[in-house]
């Protein structure tokens, strides 16, 4: 058996592990020198590269700052998922500092393999050892205190070596699946942009509404009381927003509450076509058309539904303008505005979101053709994919895959 090893164990000779600085919006400069790392640039083993804040030399020096170094460890200590981490892959020379949400690993390359360390973190076992630690309903999060001291399974080091560099193989094949994915997305893209241009820019000059002049209904919901403890294991969908990603719904980690609870949530039930839409965090604008098989559902705080008036637009027209890249862009702009460290796109800001609006019939041809490559897309089958990745973590951490 390996011995199990508390992560804090792991950065002797220099290391460090630590939270990221708290810095506000006061601290912030768009013409400053140092770059703010967000939790959006922290994907599930890959580094995003995402945010675009600032602070000045003068600022990041007062506020005793910790600067990132290549090969750093940043685990996300809020959603989605809590606890996801990647390797910062950057060239530094004090260039770059990250916020209080983020926790920095800076471990000893003597005791772990890098490799090894970022595919446990994210690997479901770990996970699920993160889960109990969690606190907080509308805002959760992990403390620094208790994340530190979760433990890992440490073989030795070239054992590890060994396993990273399986699970990087199987890792790529994984991975081969989404990008394919990707392909068909940015085909669609293309297709968009070949039919509509630009959304933001209009350059072909369609008219543009506001989404409350658009839209039956603009709203989010709430978490019910007593938050993960909550939950059943059947009855009406609770969405959240890590269900959400761009044109995907994901049904990992899926939610149920009863009929009492769901009723209390009335206000926000979630009809077919409706339009999900994170409205905060990490994941804030990602957007997808709601899946049938999901309803009945109800959705929680950090999720608005946008449900349009088919007469005017077309769902699936909707929310490939809303991930067009352009779009998206504006849109995490509108979320992050007045250098909040913390994405969140209100009510209000959405129902004055002005959008294009061509004619009916070139919507309807546009998702006819995003139908035919939906369908090829269904070929892929990335969440098996994921399944299988996850499985051999599980063989490979137990020690079944390397021995020696």
């Amino acid at each position: 058996m390996w011995d199990k090893v508390k992560l804090k164990k792991l950065v002797s000779n220099g290391g460090i592990f630590i939270d990221g600085d708290w810095i506000e919006s006061k601290d912030q400069d768009q013409n400053g020198q140092i770059r703010l790392i967000q939790l959006a640039d922290i994907g599930v083993g890959k580094f995003i590269d995402k945010s675009s804040r600032f602070m000045t030399k003068e600022n990041a020096s007062k506020l005793k700052c910790t600067f990132l170094k290549k090969g750093d460890i940043l685990i996300a200590r809020m959603p989605d998922p809590i606890g996801r981490c990647c390797v910062f892959p950057l060239e530094t020379d004090e260039k770059y500092v990250t916020v209080v949400d983020i926790a920095i690993l800076r471990h000893n390359n003597e005791k772990v393999s890098t490799g090894f360390l970022q595919h446990y973190i994210n690997s479901d076992d770990f996970q699920s050892k993160i889960v109990p630690n969690v606190t907080g309903t509308t805002r959760q999060r992990i403390s620094r205190g208790k994340l530190e001291n979760l433990e890992i399974p440490l073989p030795p080091l070239p054992i590890q070596e060994k396993i990273a560099e399986m699970l990087d193989k199987a890792d790529e094949l994984r991975r081969k699946d989404k990008d394919l994915q990707s392909k068909y997305d940015e085909l669609a893209q293309a297709i968009f942009i070949d039919m509509f241009g630009d959304p933001v820019r209009n350059v072909k000059g369609w008219e543009v509404k506001r989404l409350n002049a658009l839209c039956l209904k603009i709203g989010s919901g709430s978490t019910p009381s007593g938050g993960n403890e909550s939950y059943k294991s059947e009855g009406i969908s609770l969405i959240r927003s890590l269900n959400i990603h761009q044109n995907k719904f994901k049904y990992k980690d899926l939610a149920f509450i009863d009929d009492k609870q769901a009723d209390k949530l009335k206000n926000v039930i979630v009809e077919e076509n409706d339009l999900l839409f994170n409205i905060t965090g990490a994941s804030v604008c990602r957007t997808t058309v709601v899946p049938s098989n999901v309803l009945p559902a109800r959705v929680n705080q950090h999720v608005a539904i946008l449900r349009f008036d088919k007469q005017h637009v077309v769902p699936f027209f909707a929310v490939r303008l809303l991930n067009n890249s352009t779009m998206n862009r504006h849109l995490y702009a509108i979320a992050t505005q007045g250098g909040a460290t913390r994405e969140a796109i209100t009510k209000e800001q959405l129902q004055k979101l002005e959008i294009i609006v061509p004619p009916i019939h070139f919507q309807e041809e546009f998702a006819k053709k995003i139908e035919i490559i939906n369908q090829l897309k269904a070929q892929i089958n990335v969440e098996k994919s994921e399944q299988l990745f996850q499985a051999l973590l599980q063989k490979a951490f137990k020690g079944e895959l390397v021995n020696k």
